[in-house]
């Protein structure tokens, strides 16, 4: 008499199940808002019991802010890639916003503003991760400024005025209808250009060339 097979579950190494839960929960976080993030619904889309969930993350506010930190983490190297021009670089980090290449990401940052005021844990990663985006867009304008690129005196007031503009953008994110008035749609690029000295329309004309490339 032939037996039937029995399936075994594969019991993964604890850095890999840590690794999977955490990505789960981000794509939750990106897709879905940070609300959404409990150890039942991680547990689901694994396929595992919510017990092991909890065995890595003890705390469900906890598995929410490490999600939040994952998300824009890796959100962040999609924002500043490391080739290209100075100014190439500033295209791609303005067209990935107005063209919508964010949009997940700027409606997980709104989410993340709003929980900080009912989870006073979620504000320290959230500060931390404002200080590493502008510590990288410093960096950028700062390359633009050695490479004549950017006329800049002050490279970190040049990225508060982007970042500010940015936010501001994506403060309309959950509107209900589109908004597609041309001082709106390239409101960054326009702030971009202003706040690093680069002559008026060049760099929209280098945001164009990628958007058409």
């Amino acid at each position: 008499m032939v037996s039937s097979p029995t399936s075994q579950r594969v019991r993964k190494l604890p850095d890999e199940r840590r690794a999977e839960i955490l990505a789960e929960a981000a794509s939750i976080a990106l897709n879905e808002g940070l609300e959404r993030i409990t150890l039942r619904a991680v547990a689901e889309r694994l396929g595992v019991r919510p017990g092991l969930i909890s065995h890595y993350y003890p705390a469900a506010e906890d598995l929410v802010i490490a999600a939040f930190v994952r998300a824009v983490s890796e959100e962040r190297e999609e924002l500043f890639p490391d080739v290209g021009t100075p100014l190439e670089r500033m295209a791609h980090l303005v067209l990935r916003i107005e063209g919508q290449g964010a949009f997940e990401l700027t409606r997980l940052w709104l989410n993340a503003r709003h929980l900080c005021r009912f989870t006073p844990a979620l504000v320290e990663a959230l500060l931390a991760q404002e200080h590493l985006d502008r510590t990288r867009l410093t960096a950028l304008i700062e390359d633009g400024v050695r490479s004549g690129d950017f006329v800049v005196e002050d490279p970190f007031a040049a990225c508060i005025r982007i970042w500010v503009a940015i936010d501001g953008v994506g403060s309309y994110v959950n509107n209900a209808e589109a908004f597609d008035y041309e001082a709106f749609t390239r409101f960054v690029t326009d702030v971009a250009e202003w706040s690093l000295g680069v002559p008026a329309g060049q760099l929209r004309a280098a945001v164009d060339r990628l958007h058409s490339a």
